[in-house]
This record gives C-alpha cells, sequence and structure tokens, in this order.
C-alpha cells in the first residue's frame, strides 16, 4: 500500500500520527481525495450531519494591533473605522437569534474603547436570548476573561496563526507569542470551550511549522479550529506576497480532524473568497461548523481583513437563506442546537 495511504488509514482508525508523517502527508498530494474521505467519515461518525451555524457580529474594525497579514491592522490609514456602540450590538444578537441562530459570536479589532464593564452588559443582555456567546476580542488579562465568562460567555476563540516563535512575533509586531499561549491556557482554566486556528501560507512558513501547529491543536485539546488561507491585503505590508493556497488548507484542516475526531472545524469565509465552493468543499472534507456575517449594511464591507470578502453586499437574512439552502443540497442539516463540542472517547 502507498505509504500515505497507509497513513491516512492509522490517523483514522488511531487518531495519532507523529510530526515527521503529518509532514509526509502535506507534502503528497497523490493521495488528496483519499485524504478528505477519510476527514469526512471521521466527521460524521463523531459529529454527525449537522452543520451548526453561528452568527458574526464584527461590531468593530478598530484595532490598536499591526499584524502586517490583517487589513484592520492600526497603521492602515485608508480603512474607514468604525464601532457600534452597545444597543446596536444586542439589536443585532437579537436580529440574529430571529433568524435562527443558537450562537452569536461577537469579533472585534482589539479595540479599547470597549471596556470590561461596556463588555459585560452587552454579554449579560446577549445572554438573555437564551444564546451561546463567542467572543473573538484578542488578547486581555486572566481578570477579564473571568468577568466575561462570569457575564455570560460561553467560547472564545483566538487564533494563535502560527506555531513558529520567530514567524509570529515578525508578522504581529509588539506581540509576543508567550502572552499568545497564555492566554489560550488562562481560557482553558476558566472552562471556556477554546478556539485557535491557523493561516495557511504565510511568507516563511514551512510544511514543518504547519505540523507543528497541528499537534499543537491537539495538545492543548482545543474546542475548535478555524484554519484559513492567508490572502494578501493590497493596504498592508505583505501585499505583493503570494497568497495560501485552499489545497493546503483543506489538507491541514483535514488532518486536524483526523487527529481531533470530535472537535469543531469551521468551513471558513476565507476559503470562499479564494473558491466559489470553499466552504461547501470543507464542509465536505471534515468541517461542520459555518459562520454566516449578522452584521448590517455598510459594516460588512468595512470589516476588511483581508480583499474579496464574500457575501459583503447580501442581507443577514439573504445569507441565513442561502447557506441553508447550499448545506442542505448536500444531505447535511442545519443543527438545532447551541452546538457546545460533544467530548467523545476514541
Amino acid at each position: 500500500m502507498n505509504k500515505s495511504l497507509e497513513l491516512i488509514t492509522k490517523a483514522e482508525e488511531e487518531h495519532n500520527l507523529s510530526k515527521s508523517e503529518i509532514v509526509s502527508l502535506l507534502k503528497d498530494n497523490d493521495c488528496n481525495e483519499q485524504l478528505f474521505s477519510a476527514a469526512d467519515r471521521v466527521r460524521k461518525k463523531y459529529v454527525g450531519d449537522e452543520v451548526h451555524l453561528r452568527g458574526l457580529v464584527e461590531f468593530s474594525n478598530i484595532c490598536k494591533r499591526n499584524c502586517l497579514y490583517c487589513g484592520l491592522r492600526s497603521s492602515n490609514k485608508n480603512i474607514k473605522r468604525y464601532r457600534l456602540n452597545e444597543d446596536e450590538i444586542i439589536g443585532l444578537a437579537k436580529k440574529a437569534k430571529d433568524y435562527g441562530y443558537k450562537t452569536i459570536v461577537m469579533q472585534s479589532g482589539e479595540d479599547e474603547y470597549y471596556t470590561v464593564e461596556r463588555l459585560k452588559y452587552i454579554i449579560s443582555n446577549i445572554k438573555k436570548l437564551d444564546v451561546a456567546i463567542t467572543l473573538s476580542i484578542g488578547e486581555k488579562t486572566m481578570e477579564e476573561y473571568k468577568a466575561y465568562k462570569e457575564a455570560g460567555a460561553d467560547r472564545y476563540l483566538i487564533r494563535i496563526e502560527t506555531t513558529d516563535k520567530k514567524l509570529y512575533e515578525d508578522m504581529d509586531p509588539g506581540m509576543s507569542h508567550e502572552e499568545r499561549k497564555r492566554c489560550l491556557k488562562d481560557l482553558k482554566s476558566l472552562g471556556y470551550e477554546v478556539g485557535t486556528g491557523c493561516l495557511i501560507g504565510l511568507p516563511g512558513q514551512t510544511i514543518e511549522s504547519l505540523a507543528d501547529d497541528i499537534l499543537f491543536f491537539k495538545e492543548i485539546g482545543a474546542d475548535m479550529l478555524g484554519i484559513g488561507p492567508f490572502i494578501p491585503n493590497k493596504d498592508t505590508p505583505l501585499a505583493k506576497e503570494k497568497g495560501g493556497e485552499l489545497e493546503l488548507t483543506l489538507k491541514v484542516m483535514a488532518i486536524i480532524r483526523l487527529l481531533m475526531p470530535d472537535t469543531n472545524i469551521p468551513a471558513t469565509t476565507a476559503m470562499e473568497t479564494v473558491n466559489k465552493n470553499g466552504r461547501i468543499i470543507a464542509l465536505q472534507s471534515g468541517a461542520n461548523v459555518v459562520m454566516p456575517n449578522v452584521t448590517e449594511g455598510e459594516y460588512r464591507r468595512l470589516y476588511a481583513l483581508y480583499p474579496g470578502k464574500i457575501c459583503v453586499g447580501d442581507t443577514p437574512a439573504h445569507c441565513r437563506g442561502c447557506i441553508t439552502g447550499r448545506i442542505e443540497a448536500i444531505g447535511r442539516t442545519i443543527s438545532q442546537s447551541k452546538g457546545f463540542r460533544a467530548k467523545r472517547t476514541f
């Protein structure tokens, strides 16, 4: 049997691979279809055919950070900035609940306008809607994370982007890799469901470091993993770099599914930006979550992490109907639960 096919079988049966085995699989493109099929089978076995929809509220594009790959970076003067006030955010969450979303994802740049008191007010009011709340608002202190958990936050998404310390600190000026890992550890200790993930195709990234990323995710027992291709933004220092490829992004995602069978894995919007069927392909290669945007009007366009972002001209209602139809067309169903990770023994 072909070595890669043996590794795929091993991963599907044992949910374990060494670093060298992961590198070998990532480098070999002859068995990609078999890899994606195995990931799809493991997804079906452990998390089923339901797809969890999470309503994404992008409530501020103001950020104090200056990450080289991100359109929201503080040095970008070509972007019109916005922030929603507390009641506007709660209003969007109410509409998302009416559209049928069981989870609200609150995402922003690292905007210091949102103090602990303001965020507690927002979180506690959204919690009254009987939804799960995911925060994606960056690096905070243990005390802040604790306050948000007590106010009603259930999950926290903070992507590490790369476990390569030098690459991370090159890409994220003034930020510390150890501090990022501290955040993940603190969130886990407070009882959050913790989401993280990486960018595929960053300049200087190696296949070996992607293998390290996968093993790191497994080691920390991440509850959700978002994997997306790097998409160069003309308003950043990486404007002229080559972007990440969908195929490699899908391969990293599929291996994560094989090694972490019960984790929640979104089919990310960035995948659909590089391929118009990217999210559906991802759902057939191990993913089980989609995060449609419920932000309204001009704000959808202004949350410009990268160029070509999909659905910026759509209404939230249209997005909900569109993705539902596409999911059902591949024989999957929309979950009616809040979509917490169902930890399984394997």
